[in-house]
């Protein structure tokens, strides 16, 4: 006889008439943007009542793959304290759209293999794996779930659970967790942007519970992202405030996709017609007197660094950059466009009859990197030609080159001496206090 686990917050944080739920999920359907066509095995969602932030988990977990078969779904305890991980004793979960059931072979392996135990009590008035499974049970027919409940537990720990089951391609996994909690509209955006920097620059140097109740699942799955040079892809963010019109004391909510490979390779990927239109649109508008307004995935809403260059006949004719991301990709892409057209002090501003002429090209910037080195033999040791791009800095004294420099300097010697003279040093410089970094672009260029 199969053991039925009830139901912990049908009633409160979702409806319990299956009718009514029906029709909330099927309203969440019709919402979902199915803004990005790639498919993910992990997902970070959040966990508050459906009214609140059940819109942005459908679209988190919509972002599955369907050949998924088991999903772990890593959540914080709010109820009992506990240490380790707690999991479920019962063979079914249910909810009022029907029971899904527990892999308990995989339980066992947990138990086994990790500091975990079933501990249903903790799970009882549980809420936030359970607010997870009646959009896990409308988008997936035939799933198996591994209820993960986190307690006092290192993040270590999510991250060598998710490294051991992910190379099955039928395991996938959910973080469930909200953001800040209970501070005014302003105060909660801020943090949760701070939060979301860090979720999408793998960066856990200071991340903590009051920035996400769930930050131990989180920061399992970004370790996991960081060894493996994969990356996480914002969905959408929002708060309480749009569900209850109460800014003063609001709860953050946020999602994100594991993407096997860098952010910038799948804005190129999946991109690279949209960046050069955005930069054609935002080139046009000065003359049209039209300001841009397009839409836009929330991708370009995270911090990103790029170079836009415009050539006429293969002769260059503005290009302009960051090298360090500052703002949202989106607007470093409208400012460089604009500025590499009519603000390049080489080059006279691109005139409208010119427009028809000029090649687009966009590099997208990674996060530079401090090359450690001891003297100038062994920094030219460590340094990739046609690959990476090099940041010199020597205290006022800086330059960059891209890795498209490499096409007409490619003898490393050659390279480095070029770029300190454009820093404004002699090529034959160096000293104690002489820094190099490293970044990588992607280069989108125009057909």
């Amino acid at each position: 006889m199969k053991k039925i686990k009830q139901p912990s917050v049908a009633g409160t944080f979702y409806s319990n008439d299956v009718n009514v739920l029906r029709h909330q999920l099927e309203g969440f359907a019709k919402e979902n943007k199915n803004t990005y066509e790639y498919k993910t095995r992990a997902v970070i969602v959040p966990h508050a009542g459906l009214v609140y932030s059940g819109r942005l988990a459908y679209e988190g977990i919509s972002q599955l793959d369907r050949n998924i078969k088991n999903v772990f779904i890593f959540a914080p305890a709010h109820k009992v304290p506990f240490k380790g991980l707690a999991l479920s004793s019962y063979d079914e979960w249910e909810i009022p759209t029907g029971n899904i059931e527990i892999n308990q072979e995989i339980n066992s392996q947990l138990i086994e293999k990790y500091n975990a135990n079933f501990n249903d009590d903790a799970l009882k008035f549980e809420h936030s794996i359970e607010i997870e499974l009646p959009v896990l049970n409308e988008i997936f027919k035939d799933i198996k779930i591994i209820p993960v409940l986190i307690g006092d537990e290192d993040y270590n720990t999510i991250t060598e659970i998710i490294d051991e089951y992910y190379n099955d391609a039928q395991n996938g996994f959910i973080i469930s967790s909200d953001l800040s909690h209970f501070l005014t509209d302003s105060k909660a955006k801020e943090l949760d942007n701070k939060t979301a920097e860090m979720i999408e620059n793998g960066d856990l140097n200071g991340f903590s519970h009051n920035q996400a109740c769930g930050a131990t699942g989180i920061a399992g799955l970004v370790e996991f992202a960081n060894k493996n040079d994969y990356s996480l892809i914002r969905i959408d963010m929002q708060n309480s405030s749009a569900a209850s019109g109460d800014v003063f004391r609001v709860v953050g909510y946020g999602c994100w996709f594991l993407y096997e490979g860098s952010k910038n390779e799948f804005l190129k990927k999946y991109y690279s017609e949209f960046i050069i239109n955005l930069c054609k649109t935002t080139i046009d508008s000065v003359f049209t007197h039209i300001p841009v307004n397009i839409s836009f995935p929330d991708v370009f809403k995270e911090t990103g660094a790029c170079f836009v260059t415009l050539k006429e006949y293969d002769n260059l004719r503005g290009c302009i950059g960051s090298i360090i991301a500052h703002r949202p990709l989106i607007d470093d892409i409208i400012s460089h466009a604009k500025n590499a057209a009519f603000n390049d002090t080489r080059f006279t501003p691109v005139t409208k009859d010119e427009t028809d002429k000029l090649k687009i090209n966009v590099s997208l910037l990674s996060v530079p990197k401090k090359i450690y080195f001891r003297g100038e033999n062994d920094l030219l040791s460590k340094i990739v030609p046609h690959k990476d791009g090099i940041i010199i800095k020597d205290n006022y004294y800086q330059a960059v080159y891209l890795p498209s420099v490499w096409e007409e300097i490619p003898d490393k010697n050659l390279f480095l001496r070029s770029l300190k003279m454009k820093a404004g040093l002699s090529p034959d410089y160096f000293s104690t206090t002489f820094e190099a970094y490293r970044f990588y672009t992607e280069y989108i260029e125009e057909n």
